[in-house]
């Protein structure tokens, strides 16, 4: 006769599965299924698929992987609870320093959350590879124009942090926490949320990157909404007073924004270093250094950030309760920015008599280059010969910047 007992022991999922309440054993398949969604939209290229091929795959192997399991006890020889639960990946949870220690010897991902995620650092290698990539050329040549866009774009950031306290009764720093994301800037979310709301600061990573990805794939609706066919295909005439920027110029604009925003916010100064330094590497034509960080260190960095946010999408994670507001919250704060940037293209529509394309004001929200991207694939759509990508990167990059500046004025008022 077939022992089924002896089933569980050799495949220890089912042991798990046979004692789990049946809500978690829906989330876990859920939150498998949603891996394998983001692999085929990562694949497919409707979502950024640097980020979220990773972030899939390890979504979908915490939630098949979970076992009875209970290291520190184990190592400690003393009786394990059997009902513990757990994986061989890494432990979010745990904070005495002993038991740490404990972890890194036996979870092959602890020592990479613990000393590249939990304390922001990966969130700078991301931004020091960005930062090499951008060319700050764009805002030089229309500073006002795109720091205005930028400034509408952060509607969400500013509007959901009152609305999370007041109407959610979340505390004021959690909901300046989750109020971030309508910045749509990952690196700043992460870093942001582990100043502001440390106990929630898995959680609201990980919405954050969720909603990132779902952004770029959701913003070409809201514009489709907003903006009528023949708005968005307004073509942009050459300004007069457009001239060339030199590689000295933009250096000299890097060091000085880069010097004088860490005086006054010194508390976001390692992201805001982190982002200038990539532009001052790039402007210096330091080849060398500019490949490296460019390609190793941005794609390094993203790779890990990638799967260490899949792995934190364990179930017992993701039902947690609160984690349902966060979710609402940072989809409303990212609806919200993406409205704000469209209201301000249609000021500058308006002042300029029909002349400003008012689709450039989405890539204010500064998920760079996602939503520069989506605004010149939404104006091709319509006309193929109206370029506004120059205009779109210039409103994108001072996205980056204000939102390090609100999430640094968040960070220095509540902290």
């Amino acid at each position: 006769m077939f022992d089924f007992s002896s089933l569980t022991k050799i495949f220890s999922g089912f042991d798990v599965l046979l004692h789990t309440k049946p809500e978690m054993i829906a989330a876990r398949v859920f939150l498998v299924l949603l891996g394998f969604l983001l692999i085929y939209l990562g694949k497919k290229g409707t979502l950024e698929p640097l980020l979220m091929i990773p972030m899939g795959l390890g979504m979908s192997t915490i939630n098949a992987s979970l076992m009875f399991f209970d290291p520190i006890n184990m190592l400690n020889k003393v009786p394990v609870d059997p009902t513990k639960t757990g994986t061989l990946f890494l432990d979010a949870n745990v904070s005495a320093n002993d038991h740490l220690m404990t972890l890194m010897q036996i979870d092959w991902l602890q020592p990479v959350y613990t000393f590249t995620f939990s304390n922001g650092l990966v969130a700078c290698l991301v931004f020091i590879g960005i930062g090499s990539l951008l060319d700050v050329g764009f805002v030089m040549a229309r500073p006002y124009v795109s720091m205005f866009l930028a400034l509408c774009a952060e509607l969400g950031t500013i509007v959901t942090l009152p609305i999370a306290h007041m109407m959610c009764n979340l505390p004021i720093k959690d909901s300046a926490a989750i109020a971030l994301v309508g910045g749509a800037d990952g690196p700043m979310v992460l870093f942001a949320s582990l100043k502001l709301a440390p106990d929630l600061f898995v959680p609201i990573t990980v919405v954050a990157y969720l909603y990132l990805g779902l952004a770029y794939g959701g913003y070409p609706y809201i514009i489709k909404l907003m903006v009528p066919k023949h708005i968005r295909g307004i073509q942009m005439t050459p300004s007069k007073n457009d001239r060339q920027i030199t590689s000295g110029q933009k250096l000299v604009f890097a060091v000085v924004c880069c010097t004088v925003l860490s005086f006054l916010f010194p508390v976001a100064s390692p992201l805001i270093f982190s982002l200038f330094l990539g532009i001052s590497i790039r402007e210096s034509g330091l080849g060398k250094y500019h490949t490296l960080v460019s390609e190793i260190v941005l794609y390094s960095a993203t790779l890990t950030l990638g799967l260490l946010l899949g792995i934190l999408c364990e179930a017992n994670t993701i039902m947690n309760p609160k984690v349902l507001p966060l979710l609402l919250l940072g989809m409303l704060a990212l609806l919200l920015s993406g409205i704000g940037g469209l209201i301000g293209g249609y000021i500058l529509y308006f002042v300029t008599g029909g002349k400003f394309n008012p689709v450039i004001g989405i890539a204010g929200v500064s998920c760079v280059p996602s939503t520069a991207k989506v605004a010149q694939k939404c104006v091709s759509e319509v006309n193929p010969s109206s370029v506004v990508m120059q205009y779109a990167l210039g409103a994108n990059i001072c996205g980056v910047i204000t939102t390090a500046i609100i999430a640094a004025i968040y960070i220095s008022i509540l902290s």
